[in-house]
């Protein structure tokens, strides 16, 4: 399945991307500035992607959590990053690498494990960022358009599971950049 957006929403969002969400509704932090930059993604879709994958809320804003885990499909937050590493290598050893997801992108231990040099380094939030951030660029190389890459972000064999997520994200990069995207699929 394919999406797409339409004409004049894929101009106004290629220019919103290249300017570096200048006219954004909410500027993501400088460290997905700095990392989108570096590995050739919009920033505003590396906050979207954090958001949908460890968005918690805080003082009531919506805000990427990264001491986040994924065991099993079910999310857990912790307080800080020396206790999330200690549940991280339990929940390794208990479910399995391919049933866990750390940090900011919520990136799978077995499928991206090889990206950290141990497993509690997906908690650091700059590094988590950079693997969510050349996962996304290598999905975008595939073609199509930055919502399909998200899609295939979290689903690589796409489907259901990658329309839904490229549902949820635009909606985060609708919030983000204050334009409304809507997911087509033929």
């Amino acid at each position: 399945m394919a999406s797409s957006v339409s004409g004049w929403r894929l101009y106004v969002l290629s220019v919103v991307l290249l300017a570096g969400n200048a006219w954004g509704v909410e500027d993501p932090p400088a460290a997905y500035k700095a990392i989108g930059i570096r590995h050739g993604v919009p920033p505003v879709v590396l906050y979207s992607v954090a958001l949908q994958e460890s968005g918690t809320r805080l003082r009531g804003q919506l805000v990427p959590w990264p001491w986040t885990l994924n065991v099993a499909g079910t999310g857990y937050r912790f307080a800080t990053r020396a206790d999330a590493c200690q549940a991280l290598m339990i929940a390794i050893v208990k479910a399995g690498p391919a049933r866990v997801d750390v940090g900011l992108g919520q990136t799978n231990i077995r499928y991206n494990g090889h990206r950290y040099r141990y497993p509690c380094e997906g908690l650091d939030p700059y590094k988590n960022l950079a693997v969510t951030a050349q996962i996304l660029a290598e999905q975008k190389a595939k073609g199509g358009t930055w919502i399909d890459a998200a899609g295939r972000y979290h689903r690589p064999a796409g489907g259901a599971p990658a329309a839904k997520y490229r549902s949820y994200f635009t909606k985060h990069l609708s919030r983000v950049t204050g334009i409304k995207f809507e997911v087509v699929t033929p």
